[in-house]
This record gives structure tokens, sequence and C-alpha cells, in this order.
């Protein structure tokens, strides 16, 4: 350990010592310029659109991509249906969720603390495509669900291809981590604010809303951030559970890149789609406060 040491102090002088912190932010940096210098290529290819006769883009700029973004039906009904899904699936979660993380960090038995556990992170271990086919094989018209119901007496259901299909294979998805990040803020608050609210005569239900609920509310915010904005760039789930009629932004940005080859008007919706999801970040900034991201709102 010694001769580690000293080979540690020849390589590093401590003179170098203030330089650590800038060291360790290196590669945060890093990426972040790399995000930048995409997000500027992106921003350039926007502004050209496609010549149909070459399949090359324009070399000058023009606005046309983000007229046919804001303007035309299919892009309206998709931002729509992305947006509505969005909002519904991080509403769902939440109220799943909270239950959940609740039992998880209260309950005194440690088996079933760690079956929660265990039922937490199992579905981490499983991709998010193979839930979503795995979703086929029960949900499907010969599946499990219209079998089971087929025994009752009641005719097979069409279970998938819409999308309520696919705000349940995003809730499914999305449960997890919001579980994840409403567990630390569950755990902190310590069990005796509620037994003093259960001795000055609040109930269960007026303990939840008057203690519990402001409590935990950054983590709801945070929990609520993660899910809203995965929800809203998901790929997977709209494009196999929704069968091809109901794609969320980021399947019309893959068809705009892979199949027409209009990589202007894609840049374009990426773009809108960065633009709208930090808009909706800022709103819910400041309506709530930054969440779990705010150290004085996670103290509270």
């Amino acid at each position: 350990m010694d001769a580690a040491e000293a080979v540690a102090a020849a390589l590093w002088p401590s003179r170098f010592s203030r330089a650590v912190p800038y060291l360790l932010l290196a590669p945060a940096i890093l990426l972040v310029g790399l995000l930048v210098i995409g997000m500027i290529q992106i921003a350039d290819s926007s502004l050209r659109t496609l010549d149909t006769s070459t399949f090359l883009q324009s070399d000058y700029y023009t606005l046309a991509n983000y007229q046919r973004a804001l303007t035309e039906g299919l892009f309206r009904t998709v931002a729509t249906r992305s947006l509505l899904g969005a909002v519904i699936v991080t509403v769902v979660t939440l109220i799943l969720a909270f239950p959940y993380a609740y039992l998880m960090a209260r309950t005194r038995s440690p088996w079933l603390r760690k079956l929660l556990l265990i039922a937490l992170f199992l579905p981490f271990f499983i991709g998010q495509v193979v839930r979503a086919y795995g979703w086929l094989i029960v949900l499907g018209n010969q599946g499990m669900v219209n079998e089971a119901l087929g025994l009752i007496g009641i005719a097979p259901m069409r279970l998938l291809y819409n999308y309520p299909a696919v705000l349940f294979g995003l809730v499914q998805y999305m449960l997890p981590f919001a579980v994840l990040m409403l567990a630390p803020a569950m755990t902190a608050i310590p069990e005796e604010l509620e037994s003093a609210a259960h001795s000055l005569g609040a109930n269960w239900v007026r303990a939840m809303i008057h203690v519990v609920l402001p409590l935990v509310k950054p983590g709801l915010v945070g929990a609520g951030l993660v899910v809203l904005t995965l929800s809203l760039t998901d790929f997977a789930m709209p494009a196999i559970l929704g069968g091809g009629s109901q794609d969320f932004i980021a399947n019309a940005i893959y068809d705009q890149f892979f199949r027409t080859s209009d990589q202007g008007l894609g840049s374009t919706l990426a773009l809108l789609l960065v633009a709208v999801g930090s808009l909706l970040v800022g709103i819910v900034f400041m309506i709530f406060g930054a969440g779990t991201l705010a150290r004085q709102g996670a103290r509270r």
C-alpha cells in the first residue's frame, strides 16, 4: 500500500488536487457537448427539405418542415395521442406506485419486503420488447385472457392493437421506475409523524392526505417527471401493442428517418418533441417545484 501511495503521489502531486472536481465533471461535460453538437446537426437538417427527384436535402434553409409538422392532420393526431397518453400513463402509474412504495417502506415483515423488492426488480431483467411480445401472447385472440373469458361464456375480445393496450403496456413498463423514485421519499418520512397524527384524532385517510402526501410530494414530482418523459418518447409499446395504428411521436420520427428517408421532417419532429418535453417539465417545475432534484424539497 505504501508503494502504491508513493506511485500515486508521483503521478498526481498534491498541487493538482484542485483539478479533481473538474476531472470528475469531464465525462458529463463531454456527453453534454456531444448532445449539443447532435442537436445542432438536427436543427440544421430540420431547415432543409427533401428533394424527391434525387432524395437529397436542399442546399437552402426553409421552414417548410415546421409548417408541415404543425399543420398536417396526421402529425397533430400523433402529437395529441402522445401527449394525452403520457398524461394518462403518468397519473395511473403514480396511483398504482404510491401504495406499493408505502407498503414496501412501512411493512415490518422482512419476507414481504424482500418479495416486493424481487417483484420490483424482476421486470428490469426482461427487456421492454420482450415484455411487449409477452403481452401479445397473453392478450391475443387466442391468448390466456380470451381463453379464460371463453370458459365463462364470453366471446373473444379485441384486446390488442388499440389505444388502451398501448396505455396498459406503458403503465406496466413505467411502474417499477415510479416505485423506485417514490420508495426513498417514503422511507425518509418518520413513522412517528403518522403516529402523532393518529394520536391527535386523525384517521388513516386524513393522515395520508395531510401528513404523508405533502412530505412525499418531491418523490411524486420526480417520479411523475420520469414517467411523463419516458412515456412521451416511448417507441416499442406503441409499435408492438399498437400494431402500427396507435403511433406516438417517436414512431413518427422513425418513419420519417427510415421509411420515407425524409431526414428534414424527422429532425423537425425530433426538435418539436424535445421542445414539448422541455416545456412540460418547466410547467411542472413552476407548479410543483423541482421535486427530488431540489435539495431543499428533499430535506422537507
